[in-house]
C-alpha cells in the first residue's frame, strides 16, 4: 500500500515532469475505481491543464485547471507510471493520459481495483466520503509535537493500532507504522495508556524522521533514466516483513506475526513488551 513516503515521491515527480502539460486525451479503462463516473471523468480531463500535485494522507491531489482536482487513493495496489506510449499496458490500467509535447503517458493501474479516483470542482474535497472524519496530515507543519500528543491521548488500544488510525493522523500505513515503532523502540502491542508523554513525543520525532528518510529512497527505487514505473519496494526498511533476520540495530532476531491477516514485524530486544 501506498503511504506517505511513496506518494511524496510520485507527487514530487509529477510536478517535475507533467505539471503544466496540457491533457490531449484521457482514456477510461476499467470504470469501477472512478467515483465520479469514467465517462464524466473522461470527458473533465480532455483539454485541461495539469497543475501542481498536492498530497493529503493517502490521497494525491492533481490540479486541473481551471477549477477543478483530480483526487486519487490508491488503497492497496494502485500504481502509478508516467512511461513511454509504446509501453505495454499492464492488465489492470485504469486510466492513460496522453500530454501535449510529451512522449509518455501518466498512467494508473490497480491490480485489485481497490483504489479511488474523483474528479471535483476545487474547494469540493469534503464531497469524498469520509474526507472531513479524518484527522491531520502526518507532515502538516501545524501539527507539531504538543498537537501531536493532545491528539493521541484521546485513543486507546494497542499503538500500532492508533498510529494508523485515520481518524488519529493520516499518512501512516501498516509498513511504516512498523518501522516508526522499531525507530522509537516501542512495542507495537503496547497499550498507548501505558506509554509515558516522553515515549509519546518521541513516537512524534519517530514519524517525521521515518517519512523524511524514506522519501528519496523510495524515488530512487521507483525512477530510472527519469521514467516513473512504480513497483513497490521496500528492501531499506529495518524491520517490516524481516521476520527471522537480524535486528540492524542489536542483532536480535525480528519477530514477525500476523495477527488478522496484517503483518507485524518488530524486535522483541529492542522494544520490550514492558
Amino acid at each position: 500500500m501506498p503511504e506517505i513516503p511513496e506518494l511524496e515521491a510520485i507527487r514530487g515527480y509529477f510536478n517535475e515532469f507533467a505539471s503544466g502539460k496540457r491533457i490531449v486525451e484521457a482514456t477510461t479503462r476499467i470504470p469501477v475505481v472512478f467515483r465520479s463516473g469514467a465517462k464524466a471523468l473522461s470527458a473533465g480531463l480532455a483539454g485541461k491543464t495539469l497543475g501542481e500535485v498536492t498530497r493529503h494522507g493517502k490521497f494525491l491531489l492533481v490540479a486541473v485547471e481551471p477549477g477543478h482536482v483530480m483526487a486519487i487513493n490508491p488503497m492497496l495496489t494502485g500504481r502509478f507510471q508516467f512511461v513511454p506510449g509504446e509501453t505495454k499496458l499492464r492488465a489492470k490500467t485504469c486510466l492513460v493520459l496522453r500530454l501535449e509535447g510529451s512522449e509518455r503517458e501518466l498512467r494508473y493501474s490497480d491490480e485489485r481495483l481497490m483504489g479511488k479516483i474523483y474528479l471535483l470542482e476545487a474547494g469540493q474535497l469534503s464531497l469524498i466520503p469520509n474526507w472531513d472524519a479524518g484527522g491531520p496530515d502526518l507532515m502538516d507543519p501545524s501539527l507539531d509535537e504538543d498537537a501531536w500528543v493532545e491528539r493521541i491521548k484521546k485513543y486507546r488500544g494497542q499503538i500500532k493500532g492508533v498510529l494508523t488510525k485515520a481518524e488519529f493522523v493520516q499518512g501512516i500505513g501498516n509498513a511504516y507504522a512498523d518501522e516508526i515503532l522499531w525507530e522509537a523502540k516501542i512495542n507495537p502491542y503496547r497499550p498507548r495508556t501505558r506509554l509515558s508523554e516522553e515515549q509519546l513525543r518521541e513516537l512524534f520525532r519517530a514519524a517525521r524522521a521515518v517519512m523524511t528518510w524514506a522519501t528519496p529512497l523510495v524515488r530512487d527505487s521507483m525512477v530510472k533514466d527519469g521514467v516513473l514505473d512504480y513497483e513497490e519496494r521496500r528492501d531499506f526498511m529495518h524491520v517490516h516483513r524481516l521476520g527471522g533476520k537480524p535486528c540492524p540495530r542489536c542483532g536480535h532476531t525480528i519477530s514477525e506475526l500476523t495477527p488478522n491477516q496484517r503483518v507485524t514485524s518488530f524486535c522483541r530486544n529492542c522494544q520490550p513488551e514492558n
